[in-house]
């Protein structure tokens, strides 16, 4: 790709990828094979429709994944309508404050359980054919990808004191703190 734009958006996304320590290269184990791999790009505009940046997102073909090879659990809970209505109501009438937030790159957080292997990113320059990512954390695309965070995150949660919720598992209460969860974003209530 040309275009200094594009080329910097992708310097980025590989350059945050290895910064969390995604993937290390490695040469591809005997038996196993190596999921393919695809550049997203997209551009973010402002509200008055000027460009805000450039963006590239490397995501793992995850349509390619076999079951029990390369996933075993792909659930996550969902927060239910019923606890979003119902910490409404509890908001309004408590007249307390409440906030969305989204977790930057939620996904790239989880740490995989699964060994998986990816192709190398376009930009990598290896002679050996057979070099490869081996995925330490969850990427966009990787089928578990939403259970890595949402396991990372409740534990996490859990860790400070949180309690989960028996009626809705995507609910954590600590004092007058209640967060929902969704799959990249947070409610919180206090």
């Amino acid at each position: 790709m040309l275009d200094p734009h594009w080329n910097n958006a992708m310097g980025s996304e590989i350059g945050s990828l290895e910064t969390a320590l995604t993937w290390s290269i490695v040469d591809l184990p005997p038996g196993k094979e190596a999921i393919n791999k695809k550049l997203v790009f997209k551009i973010k505009f402002h509200a008055d429709g000027s460009i805000e940046r450039y963006k590239a997102r490397l995501v793992a073909c995850g349509n390619r994944q076999v079951e029990r090879k390369d996933y075993n659990e792909t659930f996550v809970p969902v927060v239910k309508m019923t606890t979003v209505r119902s910490l409404l109501r509890i908001v309004s009438a408590n007249n307390w404050e409440a906030h969305q937030m989204d977790v930057h790159n939620a996904f790239l957080h989880g740490d995989l359980e699964e060994e998986v292997y990816m192709k190398l990113p376009a930009g990598f320059r290896h002679t050996d054919p057979n070099k490869v990512c081996r995925l330490h954390k969850s990427i966009y695309g990787l089928k578990q990808s939403s259970r890595c965070w949402f396991s990372k995150l409740s534990t996490a949660l859990l860790k400070f004191g949180f309690v989960q919720s028996h009626a809705d598992y995507s609910l954590f209460v600590l004092s007058r703190v209640v967060l929902s969860c969704g799959f990249s974003s947070m409610s919180m209530t206090y």
